[in-house]
């Protein structure tokens, strides 16, 4: 007879595991616990085997007459269902050691290395929130171009461009790490541009102040009252005109009071190119009161939360938000700010490259290195330093000396 689902419940428990047949090799063993587990019998070359299908009702009787039916089809070609099944499961476990996650997560241990450790962890955040849940579980060499518009398309999508981008940009890594370790023959990211498929934007360069209104804000930040910590890093920003991430992330052993320098090494820097920032008089009296706090023995900025973090990027953005400059102003304009009067003042074009540390510089200027013109930079950081000193109380404005 036939099995029916009301038979399989009414089966009643006894002392020993029995079978109930439903035919063609299709078994129910029932337990005595309860649990009852569908077997496939059947003889592959005179031996007799045994397969198991899982558990009643999670595999219902419809699903295990399915195998069985798959089964008897691989017998009819000579095949033998358990060795397949141990096939498959071999080729799954495969498929998944190459997956496009696994291999993004090799790469990413590799490439973390040399990386800011707040940098990689953002990048692997990244990935799984928009980028596991589209594509991680495909073979890697199963990836094609169109598979990566639709994962930076479907970030596109929710307005996160600049993400999008990244996105691609990140995934064009993970493929050429597979390229470069046989993992897979081609880089189908090399075939798509951003441009190619993303919504052009029009760039807009960071909100900063003109010339005219930075007295009032160096004034503001004198009566601040604020934490004490976000103060003086607003003063050590105007003053130093480092990027908001290096100056977070400052640490006592970079600073060298007797040689009145800052020496950023290469990982904090965006370009990976050690850094040197000269300390004006009044940028040590600066890091003289950081250290009156004594706040942490390691880093200049740690989080309040002592956690052995740094400072938010958000701290000093929302700190020239308290003081009324929401959409006026961010960390980076304070370099733009610089950059913009010291060229005016007539200042050597090199060295304030140089001192802001940019990637893109004239033929010139590129070919030194980070401690090349440290005297007249020097000379041109303390002369920026008096020179916010005396905007700030409003006194007549003296010209810089053109260096």
């Amino acid at each position: 007879m036939k099995l029916t689902d009301p038979i399989i419940k009414a089966a009643k428990l006894k002392d020993k595991p029995y079978s109930l047949p439903d035919g063609h090799g299709l078994v129910l063993f029932v337990q005595p616990s309860g649990a009852k587990w569908w077997r496939y019998r059947y003889r592959y070359t005179g031996k007799a085997n045994m397969l198991s299908m899982g558990v009643y009702p999670d595999v219902t009787l419809k699903e295990a007459r399915n195998q069985q039916v798959h089964f008897k089809e691989l017998l009819a070609q000579g095949t033998d269902p358990s060795q397949h099944r141990q096939e498959q499961k071999q080729q799954e476990a495969l498929t998944a050691e190459n997956s496009f996650e696994s291999v993004a997560r090799l790469w990413w241990s590799q490439w973390r290395a040399a990386r800011n450790q707040r940098h990689a962890d953002y990048v692997i955040r990244r990935l799984e929130a928009d980028v596991f849940p589209v594509i991680g579980r495909r073979p890697i060499t199963e990836l094609t171009a169109p598979m990566l518009i639709m994962v930076i398309k479907k970030i596109e999508a929710r307005g996160a461009l600049d993400i999008a981008k990244r996105a691609l940009t990140t995934c064009g890594q993970i493929m050429r790490y597979a390229v470069a370790h046989g993992l897979a023959e081609r880089n189908p990211a090399a075939d798509i541009k951003p441009s190619d498929v993303l919504k052009p934007t029009k760039k807009t360069n960071y909100a900063r102040l003109g010339e005219k209104d930075l007295p009032e804000l160096l004034h503001k930040i004198d009566v601040y009252d604020g934490q004490p910590l976000t103060k003086l890093a607003l003063h050590l920003m105007a003053l130093s005109f480092v990027r908001t991430s290096e100056l977070i992330g400052a640490r006592w052993d970079e600073i060298e009071l007797d040689k009145k320098q800052w020496r950023i090494p290469a990982e904090r820097m965006k370009m990976k190119t050690s850094h040197i920032v000269p300390l004006s008089e009044q940028t040590i009296n600066v890091v003289d009161k950081i250290k009156d706090l004594a706040a942490d023995q390691i880093l200049l900025f740690p989080s309040e939360r002592r956690d052995g973090k740094t400072m938010s990027n958000n701290t000093i953005l929302y700190a020239l938000y308290r003081l009324g400059y929401h959409s006026r102003m961010t960390g980076h304009g304070f370099r733009g700010i610089a950059s913009t009067i010291l060229h005016e003042r007539g200042y050597n074009h090199d060295h304030i490259e140089l001192q802001l540390a940019h990637s893109k510089r004239d033929a010139v200027s590129a070919s030194y290195n980070h401690a090349l013109y440290l005297e007249p930079r020097a000379r041109m950081m303390q002369e920026w330093a008096d020179y916010l000193e005396v905007i700030k109380t409003g006194a007549a404005i003296l010209p810089f000396r053109a260096a």
